[in-house]
């Protein structure tokens, strides 16, 4: 069954837990869609994860546009959230709403994702007046990876965590309909998912969140440059995969890539030689 805002809503109605994955491609969305995620979210985490920045700063309209497309092709059942890279929202509010219209339009998209409480609230108003579901993104928020002096957990004194919780019903006033709480107190991101009615969902913020989400690469092993501290490994892909491609080398030098059964024949009679010489006559 196809993943909605209303099925997700419903999702946290009935306590059911919301499972959300990062994708970046065609074949990976299939796979994950096929497994059933509910949620398939295109992160501008592409950009450390598939383009090799140092953050997710450098990411473009065109790079979450492109990324987007190829994973809703692959996502015929799950519910496909694009980020809204940085400075694509943050400089007007005509500017979010043209930027959230090509990410539907050209990537199609399910639902734009942009970061921040209430100086964004304006966005999400003017973005989901027009009929575009917005998900919210609150505590540790990478586009503010400068301002935070690097990728520390929010909301740990009192006055920080009355910002995290106003801005939570803040932006869901402003028409938000989902929000990932990243790197939040446990304590702290379970209160907010209580007094919120959208879904609320949880990287690095406890088990209280309505749903989880994480990079997949992280979750596989596949990116080794760091591992944050709320990864868990459910398996060691990128061993598997340096193994098949060490193999794939030694069966090249040695010779037995590719064997018989990997290769096309015809005429064994042929003499290609003979044949060549038609080439000179």
């Amino acid at each position: 069954m196809k993943n909605t805002i209303s099925t997700i809503q419903e999702q946290k109605k009935k306590g059911e837990k919301i499972s959300m994955l990062t994708a970046y491609d065609y074949s990976t969305a299939k796979l994950m869609d096929e497994a059933g995620v509910n949620t398939l979210l295109v992160g501008d985490s592409l950009g450390m994860t598939m383009l090799g920045y140092e953050d997710t700063l450098s990411v473009t309209m065109e790079d979450m546009i492109h990324h987007t497309a190829a994973v809703s092709r692959g996502a015929k059942n799950a519910f496909v959230i694009a980020d809204m890279p940085f400075m694509s929202y943050q400089t007007s509010v005509y500017d979010a709403v043209v930027n959230a219209g090509r990410l539907m339009k050209e990537g199609r998209a399910n639902a734009v994702k942009l970061e921040g409480g209430v100086t964004v609230c304006p966005q999400i108003k003017a973005i989901s007046e027009c009929s575009i579901p917005v998900v919210a993104h609150l505590g540790m928020t990478p586009q503010s990876v400068n301002v935070f002096g690097g990728f520390k957990v929010q909301g740990k004194d009192e006055a920080a965590a009355l910002k995290l919780i106003q801005d939570a019903i803040e932006i869901e006033k402003a028409g938000a309909c989902m929000v990932v709480l990243e790197c939040v107190p446990k304590k702290l991101a379970g209160y907010i998912s209580s007094v919120l009615s959208i879904p609320t969902i949880g990287i690095g913020a406890g088990a209280g969140c309505d749903g989880q989400v994480l990079v997949y690469q992280d979750m596989l092993a596949m990116f080794s440059d760091f591992t944050p501290k709320f990864v868990k490994k459910f398996a060691d892909v990128g061993d598997v995969m340096k193994e098949a491609f060490t193999e794939f080398i030694n069966e090249i030098q040695s010779g037995q890539f590719p064997a018989d059964e990997h290769s096309f024949k015809v005429n064994d009679e042929t003499d290609y030689e003979k044949l060549a010489q038609k080439l000179k006559s």
